[in-house]
């Protein structure tokens, strides 16, 4: 960080040189880089104190560095920039770099390293595939395994908690082509099981809110056993779908907990509440309060202080929720932990085989070709990737641009 202090390094050459420092949003920005920075620059390199409001260090050679939120690109515009750093760009809006950021850094010929995690093959892999074609000079393009910096214990984990593309993806900079079946490592034949219900043992509720279908899974952790010993693994558990709601047509919420009272009604062990945390804008609000106002209502007549709900203050990204989904079908050492009973449950069954990705896209699921899918396993993944959430420690890789 000390050559933004020395007028000699090369991409310096204004009395007023500005640098930025740019994450997907601005709190994500705030939370990656403004301690750091500050701590990173020395008191006596300071002209005066950091503005805590504008996000920015002023430097005694008279240079500055801000750290910016790219939700807003047009931001970054209106003063020229001698250089800066796009985190995650894999993350931003895929017209931040050709449309506000390189333009702000053409009048000083400024210099812009786009750095992340890819995100599928999105803008960043375009971007990525130019850096190596280009013979010209003006791109670099960087890239490293995560086990080249981390320790052989955190790869090891890795590789037993994330699904094989995941941990390609997430650990080793690749850029994949998430195609075709949006669930991939399920198998029907792998991934059936008859899961005997224990009616003392949490159950799990997972709602997404529709009205065609409007749909249910619900859920137990089940002990895993070793498969040559048939004795129980310690601490490990596996996720079985043992039912379902799911009403085609006409659908609402009271309806659907009145489906799951009258075939869950009996249990006596506690329930726990997954779901999207929007709370169904598309379902049926109108009623009488939000759509998890109507969840509380229906089932805490009958269930009451058994009742455990835990939504999210705001949904996952689709991305980080199939993924966890994926890598509780299947790590990448082989260990499955996401069962169905396909007797109980056929219409998940449908789900996993049948939901797709968007044709050319990141991974995106496909929520116009069969509009019938995607909803149960949508509520399945806010229960995995709560409790089950894939770590993102990944892999460097940097696209280095000079202007």
């Amino acid at each position: 960080m000390n050559y933004f202090l020395d007028k000699s390094f090369p991409s310096v050459k204004y009395e007023d040189p500005r640098f930025f420092a740019a994450a997907p949003t601005r709190d994500q920005a705030k939370r990656i880089y403004w301690d750091d920075l500050k701590r990173l620059t020395p008191r006596w390199a300071q002209s005066k104190h950091p503005n805590e409001s504008e996000m920015a260090i002023y430097l005694t050679n008279g240079a500055t560095i801000f750290i910016v939120g790219m939700d807003k690109p047009e931001r970054i515009e209106g003063s020229p920039w001698d250089g800066g750093i796009l985190d995650e760009f894999g993350n931003m809006k895929k017209q931040a770099w050709g449309e506000h950021v390189r333009p702000a850094l053409a009048d000083r010929n400024g210099w812009c390293d786009l750095i992340g995690v890819p995100e599928g093959r999105n803008h960043y892999y375009d971007v990525a595939k130019e850096a190596q074609a280009n013979e010209s000079g003006e791109w670099a393009y960087y890239h490293w395994f995560s086990s080249d910096i981390l320790p052989q214990s955190e790869i090891d984990a890795a590789k037993k908690d994330l699904d094989e593309l995941v941990y390609q993806q997430e650990y080793e900079g690749s850029f994949i082509n998430f195609t075709g079946r949006t669930y991939y490592p399920y198998q029907y034949f792998t991934h059936q099981a008859k899961i005997l219900y224990d009616k003392k043992q949490p159950l799990i509720f997972c709602l997404d809110f529709n009205v065609a279908p409007g749909v249910a899974v619900v859920l137990q952790e089940k002990p895993i056993k070793d498969i040559s010993t048939n004795a129980y693994l310690t601490g490990e558990t596996a996720t079985g779908v043992i039912g379902e709601v799911y009403i085609p047509r006409n659908s609402n919420t009271v309806l659907v907990c009145n489906k799951l009272i009258n075939d869950w009604g009996n249990h006596q062990g506690r329930i726990a509440i997954y779901g999207d945390a929007t709370g169904g804008s598309k379902g049926t609000a109108k009623l009488g309060g939000t759509d998890w106002d109507l969840v509380r209502q229906s089932l805490g007549r009958h269930f009451g202080d058994r009742l455990l709900f835990n939504v999210a203050k705001s949904n996952p990204s689709e991305r980080d929720r199939v993924n966890s989904v994926n890598s509780r079908l299947k790590t990448m050492d082989g260990k499955i932990r996401l069962y169905v009973d396909p007797s109980k449950a056929p219409h998940v069954v449908k789900d996993f085989e049948g939901v797709q990705c968007v044709e050319g896209g990141s991974g995106e699921i496909d929520k116009k070709k069969s509009p019938e899918l995607t909803h149960l396993t949508d509520a399945i993944g806010y229960y995995i990737h709560q409790e089950f959430p894939v770590r993102k420690i990944g892999a460097g890789m940097a696209v280095v641009k000079g202007v």
